[in-house]
């Protein structure tokens, strides 16, 4: 089974980043997570759409679309989505008659981390209407959010914490199952 991961955060040192790559190692025998970046996602305009999808977008939209599911890690900026990763999604869906190929019907799971008290629950409910729009299946099946993260991941944001990481274990074999 292959997965494929992104993480909304641009940050060097990002948590989401760090838990992406901890999920990488966590999965459970018979399936792999590739993980994919949105760096390299211009801000969506439709001018430049006109122009041909973007490369960096082709590749992960591609990727998404011949995975068995998607794992979106996504931060929590102002109580909400990060722009960001809304960005990315955007392009991803474009043009709207790649929806379906891309996101119709797929598994996806999301997890996430945030330096406040409540992880990224606030986030994590604001993706609803997108991804029901776009047709995916969002796994309900487990929740995954880490509050302060400070105190789960390093400096460099590595995962840390046993705790978080056999939470994370768990949660991924149940949405790999689930598929």
């Amino acid at each position: 089974m292959q997965l494929v991961g992104i993480s909304g955060s641009l940050r060097r040192h990002s948590y989401n980043a760090g838990l992406l790559r901890a999920a990488q190692a966590a999965m459970p025998a018979g399936a792999e997570l590739a993980i994919h970046s949105i760096h390299a996602f211009p801000l969506y305009n439709a001018d430049i759409e006109a122009e041909g999808i973007p490369a960096p977008v082709t590749v992960v939209k591609d990727a998404i679309a011949a995975a068995d599911g998607l794992l979106m890690v996504t931060p929590e900026y102002n109580n909400g989505v990060p722009g960001v990763f809304k960005n990315a999604i955007d392009w991803l869906s474009r043009p709207g008659s790649d929806i379906q190929r891309v996101f119709g019907g797929k598994p996806v799971a999301m997890i996430g981390a945030s330096p406040g008290n409540f992880g990224t629950i606030l986030s994590q409910n604001a993706w609803l209407p997108t991804l029901r729009t776009l047709g995916a299946e969002l796994w309900t099946g487990g929740r995954l959010m880490v509050s302060k993260a400070s105190e789960a991941f390093d400096a460099e944001g590595n995962l840390t914490d046993e705790a978080v990481r056999a939470k994370l274990g768990h949660f991924l074999e149940g949405f790999v199952a689930s598929i």
